[in-house]
């Protein structure tokens, strides 16, 4: 698989493209100016208690306070909150935690009211950013990610990921981390540790160890609330944490942040700096790489399935959940191959909407209404399909078998705001909105296909707007010309005066219509 990482970098935001086999299959927005971003850590105060939640309300410096539930503060909270004072004191000279003595640990089904009080200095980390009207979600068990390993103060223990299935190989990374971590840490090896050797681990930790040292060093400070550690920009933490060796390619049209990228990637993969290009066309990059068109695709209420003959899905969100309706389209098949087109269309429809999960970040439960099939051996080959497209996916979720009616419920981790992105544009006729005419074309060429390959006619003619009907026939070669050549079918365009800007009938040599669109 060829995968690229395609970075615009903006006055006002960075938005980062991951294309696989040119297809995009995530995009991110982060603003210039946005305060919290997860695993940021701050060294904060308690506001104030809310018992009846068991949690507390914390003040980071922003609008909203931020949120630390009891279960969220960790079984070492003691040792956390005794090591902030002390530091703070001038009575611990080190980072180290070898000479630290720890506290008891609390009961994990007590009441915060005895552990924490208003006013008291805490140290916490951003768990989920800000989200519509709530402030952002903390935790106080401070973790410190790298490339291969995770480093958690006051654990001194070794945790392995369940994606490592090896038992020889878990073993051996167990007891080389065993070997080289600091007395006092914990540590936590992720999946890509895998098979790597022993200096590129201990490099990843001394790093890790550094970092620690810049938040000792800021629990000094005197103005509160302070951010003591901060997580690298979007681009660099996407990069550390889903860079392999599929990547062929990484573009981006900023200089300093292609030399930060190529510094990040001497030390994650050395040797490996030189795949980063800096984009220097007069194009704008997100436009040279397709992914402009991609977005305006991909983000609306109706999504064509790729690669089907007209199926798509529907997407709908309400306060409580997203609800996806997988539609055939114009697909039909002899009765008694209705139950293979079903499963067709069911395994193209659960790749797509395993993309649209990542792509758009959408998390709490999703509902997916796909195709009713009878067989059971269909169920179960589609239900292990969808399972593993949604391994692909980093976000922690559960996939539910589908239930008699067809529908799989899904629920994926949120952390951050759903990615939503307008593709809707002013209507030129009058007021209001109409659709991205991006969005139109690709309407419109998936019907001339599936006319084509379904055999429906030997001509067709498309009715349109004449701006509509201009721009289709525009350049050398136009695009009816590449339809035409592309799908073996004659195609005449039809300009009415009358019709709206983005009203559009398909008719046969006979003037039967075959697909009509009216907005």
């Amino acid at each position: 698989m060829d995968k690229q990482l395609v970075i615009n970098s903006a006055e006002e935001c960075v938005k980062i493209a991951l294309l696989e086999d040119g297809r995009l299959m995530e995009f991110h927005q982060e603003e210039n100016n946005q305060k919290f971003n997860v695993g940021d850590v701050y060294l904060a105060k308690i506001k104030k208690l809310a018992p009846g939640m068991n949690a507390a309300f914390v003040n980071l410096g922003g609008e909203k306070d931020a949120f630390l539930h009891y279960h969220d503060l960790g079984s070492n909270i003691k040792s956390l909150l005794n090591y902030i004072q002390i530091v703070r004191s001038g009575k611990f000279k080190s980072h180290l935690l070898k000479n630290f003595r720890d506290q008891e640990e609390i009961d994990k089904n007590g009441r915060l009211e005895d552990v924490l009080q208003p006013g008291q200095n805490v140290l916490v980390q951003i768990a989920k950013e800000p989200i519509s009207t709530k402030g952002p979600r903390v935790t106080s068990e401070i973790s410190v990610a790298g490339r291969y390993l995770v480093l958690v103060p006051f654990q001194d223990k070794v945790s392995i990921s369940q994606k490592i299935k090896e038992k020889s190989e878990r073993d051996r990374l167990t007891m080389l981390v065993e070997s080289i971590k600091p007395e006092g840490f914990g540590v936590i090896i992720r999946t890509v540790a895998e098979n790597r050797k022993v200096a590129e681990l201990h490099a990843d930790l001394e790093d890790l160890v550094n970092k620690w040292e810049q938040i000792f060093n800021n629990l000094r400070a005197k103005k509160l609330p302070k951010v003591v550690h901060t997580e690298m920009g979007r681009a660099s933490s996407i990069l550390r944490d889903k860079f392999s060796e599929d990547f062929t390619k990484i573009y981006c049209d900023d200089e300093d942040l292609t030399e930060e990228l190529k510094e990040l990637l001497k030390i994650i993969a050395p040797g490996k700096e030189k795949i980063v290009e800096a984009y220097k066309k007069n194009q704008p990059i997100l436009e040279f790489f397709n992914v402009e068109k991609q977005i305006k695709t991909s983000f609306g209420k109706n999504v064509n399935i790729s690669k089907s003959k007209g199926a798509y899905l529907v997407i709908e969100h309400t306060e409580a959940l997203h609800v996806i309706d997988v539609n055939s389209g114009n697909i039909k098949g002899k009765k008694e191959s209705q139950e293979q087109n079903a499963l067709d269309v069911n395994m193209q429809a659960a790749t797509e909407v395993a993309r649209q999960l990542r792509l758009r970040d959408m998390g709490g439960i999703v509902v997916v209404d796909f195709i009713d099939m009878r067989e059971a051996k269909n169920r179960r080959k589609f239900y292990d399909h969808m399972k593993e497209e949604m391994k692909k996916d980093g976000a922690k979720h559960k996939v539910l078998p589908p239930t008699k009616f067809g529908l799989v419920q899904i629920t994926r981790q949120r952390v951050r705001p759903e990615l939503s992105i307008k593709t809707f544009e002013e209507n030129p006729n009058k007021n209001g909105e109409v659709e991205a005419p991006i969005v139109i074309m690709e309407r419109i060429e998936t019907s001339v296909r599936n006319i084509a390959e379904n055999g429906k006619a030997k001509k067709i003619t498309i009715h349109l707007h004449p701006f509509v009907a201009a721009y289709l026939k525009q350049g050398i070669p136009s695009i009816r010309k590449k339809w035409a050549w592309n799908y073996k079918l004659p195609i005449k365009i039809m300009p009415h005066d009358a019709y709206k800007y983005l009203e559009i009938h398909i008719t046969n040599e006979k003037d039967e219509e075959l697909y009509s669109e009216s907005n």
